[in-house]
C-alpha cells in the first residue's frame, strides 16, 4: 500500500485495511460489528481456499488447519499421481496457517458484515510450506533482502466481461453494455466504451474502496469488453496480495450485473489476449535510490544484469506465467502479445520494455505473464530472473527499436515444452527449491493429461469427415 496518511497509521483501529496486531485486530473487528471471517489462503492457481468461521470461535479456537493437498490440486480438481521426484503427504496430513493481519478488511459484498485475512501456511514444525505460493514470493524477497535490494513493482491486469456462459461447448460473447448493444470492434483507450459499463465500474470502484485495494488506473482494452486495471506501485507482498483480491472483486463485481468477468489469457477466438504486465524497479533502502540509474541518470550495470537475466530466464519460468495450456494461445506473432524476449525503449512490441520515465523511476515492464498467472507466483518468476541476472553479471544484447511483433519464437509454444525447462534449470530450483519445483510440474503434467482427454471442435469441424 502506498506510504500515506491513511495508510502509515496502519494501527489504527479506524485503517480501512490492515493491522498490526492480534489486539488491534480484536478492536477493529469490534468496531465494526464484524461477525464471521473468511479465513483464505491462495492456491498453486490463485483460487481462494480457506475456512469461513464466526469472530470469536476465530480468537478462542486452536490455529487454523487444512489438509496439505491444498497445495496439490489442479484447476479441476484432481490431483497428480506420485512419484520418485513429488513427493506428497500420503496421509493427507494438516498443515497450519497463521494470519497475516496486515491483510485484514471487510467482505463488502457479504450481506452480514464479514472480514477477509490472508494467512500463510507453515508445517506442524512452525517452518513455511514451500510449495505455499505466499512463501514463494516471499523465499525470492529475501533473496534480495541479503543484498541490501528493496524490489518494487506495479502490475497491470487485463480482463474480459462476457455474457454468463453455462455450457462450454458454445464459444464466449461480449455483453450488452447500457446501449443495448454487445461490442464488436476494436475500442483500445476508448471512454464511450468504457461508459458502456459505468454502473459496473462504479461497483468495481466501491468494491475495492471498501476493501482498502487501490486502484491507479482503468481503461478499456483493445479486446470487445477488455478491460484493464493498474495498479499503484509498492511492496511486492502487498500488490500480489493486491491482485489476488482484485480479481475476487471484479468477478463480484460483475455477477452483480449479469455478467462473468474472465481472467482467461485467450478466451474468445479473434480477439487480443489478456496479460499481467509486472513493472520492476529495485531501490536501495538506505538511500532510497533506484539502483537502475546512477548519479548522471544513465542506466547501470546491474539494470542491464536485469534485462539480461529476464531474457536467460524467461523461457525456464513461461510455465508459471503461463500456466495453462490456453495460456499459449496468447503468444503470437504480429500481435499485442509478445513471441519473444527481445527488449526495447518505449517498445510494445518486445517481451522487454523499458518505458519512458526519469532516473528515478526507471523500471523494467515484464510483459509475458499472462492474467491467469498465480500473481504471487508470476512476480516471485519475475524477480528471480532479474536476480539470477545480476548476480551471474549477465549481459543482454541489443535493444530492439523497430516492429519486432514478428520476429522468431524464443519462449516455449506449449505447456509440456515449458515444463521441461523448468525442471531443467539448476539455477531455478536454487531459487523455488526442488520440492515446489517438483509439485509444480507434476501438477501442469496431471492438467495437460485432462486437457488431452477432452476433443475439441476444432478436430470434429476438421477431422470428421476429412482424414
Amino acid at each position: 500500500m502506498r506510504d500515506t496518511p491513511e495508510s502509515a497509521e496502519n494501527t489504527s483501529a479506524e485503517t480501512v485495511r490492515g493491522v498490526a496486531t492480534m489486539e488491534e485486530a480484536k478492536s477493529w473487528l469490534r468496531r465494526r460489528q464484524i461477525q464471521d471471517i473468511e479465513c483464505i489462503v491462495p492456491d498453486l492457481a490463485g483460487i481462494v481456499r480457506g475456512k469461513m468461521m464466526p469472530t470469536e470461535k476465530f480468537f478462542s479456537g486452536p490455529v487454523m488447519s487444512m489438509p496439505a493437498s491444498i497445495f496439490a490440486q489442479t484447476i479441476s480438481g484432481d490431483y497428480p499421481p506420485d512419484d520418485d521426484r513429488f513427493h506428497h503427504n500420503p496421509t493427507d496430513g494438516d498443515l497450519f496457517f497463521e494470519a497475516d493481519y496486515s491483510t485484514l478488511a471487510v467482505v463488502p459484498w457479504e450481506t452480514d458484515p464479514t472480514a477477509q485475512l490472508i494467512h500463510d501456511a507453515v508445517t506442524q514444525e512452525g517452518a513455511p510450506v514451500e510449495t505455499a505460493p505466499r512463501n514463494v514470493l516471499k523465499r525470492v524477497l529475501s533473496l534480495y533482502e541479503k543484498e541490501g535490494w528493496e524490489p518494487v513493482i506495479a502490475p497491470e491486469i487485463e480482463f474480459y466481461l462476457v455474457k454468463p456462459n453455462t455450457d462450454p461447448d458454445y464459444p464466449l460473447t461480449p455483453p450488452v453494455g447500457r446501449s443495448g448493444r454487445p461490442e464488436v470492434g476494436r475500442q483500445s483507450y476508448s471512454i464511450s466504451a468504457l461508459n458502456e459499463f459505468d454502473d459496473l465500474i462504479d461497483d468495481i470502484y466501491d468494491l475495492s474502496e471498501a476493501q482498502g485495494l487501490e486502484i491507479d488506473t482503468l481503461i478499456h482494452e483493445e479486446g470487445a469488453a477488455q478491460m484493464e486495471i493498474n495498479l499503484r506501485h509498492g511492496a511486492p507482498l502487498e500488490l500480489a496480495d493486491q491482485v489476488f483480491l482484485f480479481k475476487r472483486t471484479i468477478r463480484e463485481a460483475a455477477l452483480r450485473h449479469d455478467m462473468y468477468a474472465t481472467f482467461m489469457a485467450k478466451p474468445m477466438s479473434g480477439q487480443p489476449g489478456s496479460a499481467m504486465h509486472i513493472h520492476q524497479s529495485v531501490i536501495d533502502p538506505e538511500t532510497g535510490s533506484n539502483i537502475f540509474s546512477d548519479e548522471d541518470g544513465d542506466a547501470t550495470p546491474e539494470f542491464l544484469s536485469f534485462i539480461a537475466g529476464h531474457q536467460e530466464f524467461l523461457p525456464a519460468v513461461t510455465c508459471i506465467m503461463a500456466p495453462y495450456v490456453n495460456s499459449y494461445r496468447r503468444f503470437m506473432r504480429n500481435s499485442t502479445a509478445p513471441c519473444n524476449v527481445f527488449w526495447g525503449h518505449d517498445n510494445r512490441t518486445v517481451g522487454l520494455r523499458v518505458p519512458n520515465s526519469k532516473a528515478s523511476a526507471r523500471r523494467l515492464e515484464n510483459r509475458v505473464p499472462g492474467s491467469d498467472a498465480n500473481p504471487y507466483l508470476a512476480i516471485a518468476a519475475s524477480l528471480a530472473c532479474g536476480y539470477l541476472g545480476i548476480k551471474n553479471d549477465l549481459k543482454p544484447d541489443a535493444p530492439r527499436s523497430g516492429y519486432s511483433s514478428n520476429g522468431p519464437y524464443t519462449l516455449p509454444r506449449g505447456l509440456t515444452e515449458a515444463l521441461t525447462l523448468f525442471e531443467q534449470c539448476d539455477e531455478l530450483a536454487d531459487v523455488f527449491g526442488e520440492r515446489f519445483v517438483a509439485t509444480y510440474r507434476a501438477i501442469k503434467q496431471e492438467e495437460y493429461e485432462t486437457f488431452m482427454s477432452v476433443i475439441s471442435a476444432w478436430e470434429r469441424e476438421y477431422l470428421l469427415l476429412n482424414v
